[in-house]
């Protein structure tokens, strides 16, 4: 029989958390009517839960893994990108933002309750042990991945230059698991590279949408500029998003100003609107976008507004979709709560919330006899994302897709880019027949 003082007491705490959380992060003001009551009595029976708990359970439980615990079990049964930070979680995230930490280098995220990767980062000490977009990571230095939180694995993968971690993963076509013991580097994250590919045609690949890549970018536009570029591709391939601000200031440079980037909207429909920075001395050169299943959530804004705006072509293979705006917001004990707040949508209204944008030009990258390659598996893949509403048409199964790996002079995209923009020359030279 558990003690009635302690549930009062559990639930006055509770209560009162819940009051104070509510009233300094959306102001809810007034007084509480009937749908309020309902909540604090269902907050009487988390609190009895919790004292039973205490009470009964085999072994001594800290309160504070309770209450992270349960915390952690609300959100992550929203949607696939609502997450609870502890506080070590939450100065990850921003380490994250800023490029430059200790680790190995690869991308992860939960499909089907796997830790999986998606996407090795080039030049990185997970890319030189051979890990690969797909990958499924089972065990961390011998301990099981299943049912491990997505910052539970990152803060485990992470450490000090120089210390090893084992990752066992399973991959189509092997045969049984495989150990692949990786040496931590600082992993310094540069999210912008750059070249000239072809005569006059530059090149940009844009890793990541962190704090440093406008102004990164600026640098890359400016050298090739030097270099005499009169066209442009911007490689947004396997590129998983980052910094929403990010995204709009990269957009603004290849748009007039005072243009429509992006527009959020929130639970009760009020828009949220992001325009063009900068000066009329944008970029204008003819431009093609590459994306693919790989290009998320920050790529899909750029990509998004440079369709709608018929500033760019758009080429290579239905991005991953993740239309969802994430909130992050600190608690009292440096713990925070990422929250999906919003759907953002591009400059004509469309979301792309579990649909993705279709390039203009479809081209796929095809697979040699014999060749291996993953699953491709996007938003809608995830369980428990938020569908798209706006897209009232009916679902039709899609056959499985394939990802594969190729080199420069084999890659499809990148190849069919370089020709547009050379047939693009040819055609703007013609002279009209007299």
């Amino acid at each position: 029989m558990f003690r009635y003082k302690n549930i009062i007491l559990w639930t006055l705490i509770l209560v009162f958390a819940f009051t104070a959380f509510m009233l300094t992060r959306w102001s809810l003001l007034g007084s509480v009517g009937a749908a309020e009551g309902e909540h604090y009595k269902r907050l009487k029976v988390f609190a009895e839960a919790i004292t039973l708990l205490k009470e009964n359970y085999v072994k001594e439980v800290d309160d504070k893994d309770l209450i992270y615990g349960a915390i952690k079990g609300m959100l992550s049964s929203l949607d696939p990108h609502s997450s609870f930070l502890t506080p070590d979680a939450y100065k990850e995230m921003q380490v994250d933002t800023k490029g430059e930490f200790g680790g190995l280098g690869i991308q992860i995220s939960i499909k089907d309750n796997i830790l999986t990767v998606i996407a090795p980062i080039e030049d990185t000490p997970a890319f030189r042990a051979g890990v690969k977009a797909g990958d499924r990571i089972i065990k961390i230095d011998g301990k099981s991945t299943k049912g491990m939180s997505l910052y539970d694995a990152v803060k485990r993968l992470r450490g000090p230059k120089g210390t090893s971690v084992t990752i066992t993963i399973i991959r189509e076509g092997l045969k049984e698991p495989r150990d692949i013991k990786i040496v931590r580097d600082i992993i310094r994250i540069k999210s912008v590279k750059s070249r000239v590919i072809d005569d006059g045609i530059g090149y940009i690949k844009l890793l990541q949408f962190q704090q440093k890549t406008p102004a990164e970018l600026e640098d890359a536009l400016l050298k090739l500029t030097k270099e005499g570029i009169n066209s442009l591709i911007l490689d947004l391939r396997n590129n998983p998003g980052g910094l929403l601000n990010s995204s709009v200031e990269v957009a603004s440079y290849f748009l007039p100003p005072k243009k429509l980037v992006v527009y959020i909207k929130g639970r009760k429909d009020e828009k949220n609107e992001f325009y063009t920075t900068g000066s009329e001395h944008y970029l204008d050169y003819p431009m093609v976008v590459l994306v693919n299943e790989g290009s998320a959530s920050a790529s899909e804004i750029v990509a998004g507004a440079l369709q709608d705006w018929d500033r760019a072509l758009i080429m290579g293979t239905k991005t991953f979709g993740k239309g969802s705006v994430q909130t992050v917001i600190p608690l009292s004990d440096g713990s925070a709560i990422r929250l999906t707040t919003a759907l953002y949508y591009t400059p004509k209204g469309r979301s792309i919330q579990a649909t993705g944008i279709v390039p203009d030009i479809i081209v796929e990258l095809k697979r040699k006899e014999g060749a291996k390659g993953h699953p491709v598996f996007r938003e809608k893949d995830l369980e428990n994302h938020i569908e798209n509403e706006t897209d009232k048409k009916e679902s039709t199964k899609e056959s499985v897709e394939m990802a594969v790996e190729v080199s420069e002079e084999e890659d499809a995209q990148l190849q069919r880019a370089i020709d547009i923009l050379k047939s693009w020359r040819v055609f703007k030279n013609l002279k009209k027949a007299s």
